[in-house]
C-alpha cells in the first residue's frame, strides 16, 4: 500500500512539472512585454525633446545669422564713418600741414550786461561783448604739442580788438626717458605766469561769479617753463621777461615765479606760490607783465626812477564738497624801486575767501569776499573803480569787495550768470571810495 502511495505520488510530480515550466515561460513572457511597452514610452518621450531641441536650435542659428548681418553692416557703416572723418580731418588742416597728429580748434566768450556806480566802470551801463577768445591746439609729433590762442575781446580792454594770448610749444612728459612718468615737462613761447590758482579759473566759463577777486593777480609773458608732478605734489616753474612789451625786453633781469602743490586726498589742494617781477625798465617796460588790482605794478619813483620791481608770495587752499566748495588764499607783496631821493618801499596784504553750492541741480549760488590792505603808501589799485583815476591818481590805502552770485548751469558749456558787487575803500589822503557797487549779468559759453 506504501508502495503504491509513493508511486502515484512520483506519477503526479511528473506530469505537473512540464505545466509548472510552463507557467514560468508565460510569466517571464508578460514581464518582456512589459518592459518593452516602458521602452517604447521613453523612446517617444526622448524622440519629443529631440524634436523641441530642434526647434531651439533652428531659432537660434536665425538669431545668429541676424546678429551677424547687423554686425557686418554696422561694421561697413563704422568704416565709412572712419572714412569720412579722415577726409574731413584732411579738409580741416592747413595747406602744408605736416603735423603727425590731430588738429582742434576751440572757443569761449561771454555776452552781458554791466552796470556801476558813477565812480565804476560802467556809469551809464553797457552791453558787452565781455570775452571772446579762440584757441588752437595740435599735435607736432608724439608728446610734442603746440597750443596758441587768440583774444578778440577781453575784461580789461575797453575796444574789440585782435591780441595774442597763451602761445607755447609743449615737450610733455621728457621725463619718460628717464624712467620717471610726468615728472618733467617743457614749454617755450608765451605762457601765463604760475602765480597762485585764481587765473586758472578766471574765463568766463569757468569763473562761478562774473568779477574777480581784488587782487586778481594774473598775467601772461614770453619765456620757459617746467612742470611735472611727483606722488601728490605738483610744480610749476617759469622763468619769463617780466615786462609788458611783447616783442622785447628792456631789461637782462628776469622775472622768475613758481608754485608748489600738494593733494593729500581728493577733496582737499593746497598750494604755495612766490614770484619776483625781475627790474623792469621805468620808461621802456613801463609796466608788469603781472597783472594787480585790476591794474599793473608801474614805477612809483620821482623823475630820477630808472628800475622798479615787486617781489610777492601766496598761499592757497581749496576743498571739494559733495555740492559745491570753499576756496581761501592770502599773500603778501613788496614794491621797491631805485629812486634817488625818496624810498619808496612799501609792503601789502591781501586775500580772498568763497563758497560756491549748488542749490538745486543746476542751480547754484556763490560768495567771495577780497581785501588788499596796501599800508600807509597806499598802491595804484583800481579794482571796480574808473582806470585813470585810480591807476594813475591818489593811490589807495585799503579797499574791500563782497560779490554775491546765481548761476544756473545748462551744461558745461553754457552758463547764465548774474552778480551784485558791493566795493569800498581809502585813499591815502584820507578820501573814501565809493559809487564803485557793480551789477552784471552774462551768458558764458564755449565750443
Amino acid at each position: 500500500m506504501t508502495r503504491g502511495i509513493h508511486l502515484g505520488v512520483a506519477l503526479f510530480l511528473w506530469v505537473m512539472a512540464p505545466l509548472a515550466g510552463w507557467a514560468s515561460v508565460d510569466d517571464d513572457v508578460a514581464g518582456t512585454q512589459e518592459q518593452l511597452r516602458l521602452l517604447q514610452e521613453q523612446n517617444r518621450a526622448l524622440q519629443e525633446q529631440l524634436r523641441q531641441q530642434q526647434t531651439v536650435i533652428e531659432l537660434l542659428s536665425k538669431k545668429v545669422d541676424e546678429i551677424q548681418r547687423a554686425g557686418t553692416e554696422q561694421n561697413r557703416q563704422l568704416v565709412s564713418l572712419e572714412s569720412e572723418m579722415k577726409e574731413a580731418d584732411a579738409v580741416a588742416k592747413p595747406s602744408g600741414f605736416n603735423g603727425s597728429g590731430k588738429l582742434s580748434l576751440g572757443a569761449e566768450g561771454g555776452v552781458g550786461f554791466f552796470t556801476s556806480g558813477s565812480a565804476g566802470h560802467y556809469p551809464n551801463g553797457d552791453f558787452r561783448v565781455d570775452e571772446m577768445r579762440l584757441f588752437l591746439d595740435a599735435s607736432v609729433v608724439e608728446n610734442v604739442s603746440f597750443y596758441g590762442e587768440l583774444n578778440l575781446a577781453t575784461r580789461e580792454s575797453t575796444d574789440v580788438e585782435f591780441r595774442l594770448g597763451e602761445l607755447y610749444i609743449d615737450f610733455e612728459n621728457l621725463s619718460r626717458f628717464w624712467g620717471w612718468d610726468k615728472v618733467l615737462s617743457v614749454r617755450l613761447g608765451r605762457m601765463y605766469v604760475p602765480f597762485g590758482e585764481e587765473y586758472q579759473n578766471r574765463y568766463a566759463i569757468d569763473n562761478p561769479l562774473i568779477s574777480h577777486s581784488l587782487s586778481d593777480l594774473w598775467g601772461v609773458d614770453e619765456g620757459i617753463e617746467l612742470y611735472g608732478r611727483v606722488g601728490k605734489f605738483s610744480y610749476a616753474a617759469a622763468v619769463q621777461n617780466g615786462g609788458i612789451p611783447d616783442t622785447a625786453d628792456y631789461d637782462k633781469d628776469k622775472s622768475v615765479a613758481g608754485r608748489l602743490g600738494y593733494d593729500p586726498n581728493h577733496w582737499l589742494h593746497l598750494s604755495a606760490s612766490a614770484m619776483r617781477t625781475g627790474n623792469l625798465d621805468a620808461t621802456g617796460d613801463f609796466l608788469s607783465a603781472m597783472w594787480f588790482g585790476n591794474g599793473f605794478f608801474r614805477s612809483l619813483g620821482g623823475p630820477g626812477t630808472t628800475k622798479f620791481h615787486a617781489d610777492l608770495a601766496e598761499g592757497d587752499i581749496e576743498v571739494r564738497l559733495p555740492r559745491g566748495s570753499l576756496k581761501a588764499f592770502g599773500g603778501w607783496f613788496q614794491y621797491d624801486d631805485n629812486d634817488p631821493v625818496n624810498n619808496n618801499r612799501r609792503d601789502g596784504y591781501y586775500y580772498s575767501l568763497e563758497a560756491v553750492h549748488d542749490i538745486f541741480e543746476k542751480l547754484y549760488g556763490g560768495v567771495r569776499f577780497s581785501q588788499i590792505l596796501a599800508g600807509s603808501k597806499g598802491m595804484p589799485i583800481v579794482g571796480n573803480g574808473d582806470f585813470g583815476q585810480f591807476f594813475f591818481g591818489p593811490l589807495t590805502k585799503d579797499i574791500w569787495r563782497l560779490s554775491l552770485g546765481l548761476g544756473y548751469k545748462f551744461s558745461r558749456n553754457l552758463v547764465l550768470k548774474a552778480e551784485y558787487s558791493f566795493e569800498q575803500g581809502r585813499l591815502v589822503n584820507g578820501e573814501q571810495r565809493d559809487d564803485e557797487n557793480q551789477f552784471a549779468a552774462e551768458v558764458a559759453f564755449r565750443f
